[in-house]
C-alpha cells in the first residue's frame, strides 16, 4: 500500500512504496530549531521506496560540519519534508507531512533525549535513548 504526503502548499508531493525500517521522537537540539522547540515526529523508509511526485524541494545541509543532515523543504511554503542522514539510506519523513496521519506506524523510541526540554513529553511504554540505540 502506497502511502502519500507532501507539503502545505501542495507544491512538493512524494509516495512512499515501502514500509518503515523506524518511527520515533528526535529530541536533538537541531530538531527542535527546525520544528521551533519541540522534537521532530519521524519515520524512516528507505530510500529507494520513497520518490518525489510532484514539484522538487529544496536542500539545506550545514557546510560547518563533516557528515551533516541534508534537509528538503518545500521552497513556496517552507514546509520540511524530510531529512536524510548520511550513510543511512533512508529517507526521514516527517510525520506531519503524511496526507492520512493514521498511516504512521506509531513511536518506537525517542531519541537524543539528551537534549530533550522539560517541556517534551515522551509517552510511557515508549524506549528512550540518550543518543542513538545501540
Amino acid at each position: 500500500m502506497a502511502i502519500n504526503g507532501g507539503c502545505y502548499c501542495g507544491a512538493v508531493r512524494y509516495e512512499i512504496s515501502g514500509e518503515a525500517t523506524f518511527s520515533g521522537q528526535c529530541h536533538c537540539r537541531e530538531c527542535q530549531y527546525i520544528t521551533g522547540g519541540h522534537p521532530n515526529v519521524v519515520m524512516g523508509v528507505p530510500e529507494a521506496d520513497f520518490e518525489y511526485t510532484a514539484g522538487t524541494p529544496q536542500s539545506f545541509a550545514r557546510e560547518d560540519l563533516d557528515a551533516p543532515v541534508s534537509r528538503e523543504f518545500c521552497g513556496k511554503c517552507g514546509t520540511h519534508i524530510l531529512g536524510r542522514t548520511p550513510g543511512m539510506g533512508l529517507a526521514i519523513i516527517k510525520a506531519g507531512t503524511l496526507d492520512d496521519p493514521s498511516q504512521f506506524p506509531g513511536l518506537q523510541m525517542a531519541i537524543f533525549t539528551c537534549d530533550a526540554q522539560p517541556y517534551h513529553h515522551i509517552p510511557d511504554g515508549v524506549a528512550a535513548f540518550e543518543r542513538t540505540p545501540g
